[in-house]
């Protein structure tokens, strides 16, 4: 690696559309990697990304959604990570408002509220499926890592599609597996894709605005 005067910060999500409203701040170098959901494809991303550099890495983040699991949060709340899964993590300076608790980092969508609920029971505000590879990543180069997520499910929701049936053997949603799922049960399944897709915009843009005010 070759000295650089800025400071270089890695943001990795699940998906590409989870960046599209993140501006990195001026003065630093910010590079996105996605590679679709889950920790295998996460950890793979966050991988390939640092392999590729050739200055200094400053800072890992780990973004995108994720599911609420105390009451208090509602769609588009930004939720900051204090630990994942048991293990502590640096917090980003911000003077815009967020809660912040530990976070639990699972290898499925959390399907029911059943299930946010037995998590709940861990001590987490939040679960996601990537942050916990991501970590171990940043945690293998020495580097600070943070996580920073925006609420797309409450923790009074669960999902009437079936998202990890969804999932390829690689673990990537595919598209014609949850429209196909839809179809069958129009009467439930459109509505509630209709709803994931305008709560994930939401996010993604409440996501966006946060991270662009933030100190890593």
């Amino acid at each position: 690696m070759v000295a650089s005067s800025l400071r270089t910060i890695l943001l990795v999500a699940a998906e590409s559309f989870e960046l599209k409203y993140i501006v990195p701040r001026s003065g630093e170098r910010w590079i996105f990697a996605a590679n679709g959901p889950g920790p295998e494809l996460a950890g793979q991303a966050a991988g390939q990304a640092m392999d590729g550099l050739t200055a200094p890495l400053d800072a890992v983040v780990s973004v995108g959604l994720c599911g609420a699991l105390i009451d208090e949060l509602e769609i588009g709340d930004i939720v900051i990570g204090t630990s994942v899964n048991g293990v502590g993590i640096d917090v980003p300076e911000s003077t815009q408002k967020y809660a912040a608790g530990p976070i639990v980092s699972v290898d499925h969508v959390a399907q029911t509220v059943d299930e946010k609920l037995r998590l709940r029971q861990t001590g987490a505000i939040a679960v996601e499926m990537e942050s916990a590879a991501v970590l171990a990543r940043a945690r293998g180069v020495g580097v600070p890592f943070y996580c920073i997520r925006a609420v797309s499910d409450t923790s009074s929701e669960g999902f009437e599609l079936d998202l990890n049936a969804a999932r390829d053997n690689a673990g990537r949603f595919r598209v014609g597996r949850i429209l196909a799922q839809a179809v069958q049960r129009p009467l439930t399944g459109v509505p509630e894709l209709l709803r994931l897709r305008r709560n994930s915009e939401s996010a993604a843009k409440a996501l966006g605005e946060f991270i662009g005010n933030c100190s890593f």
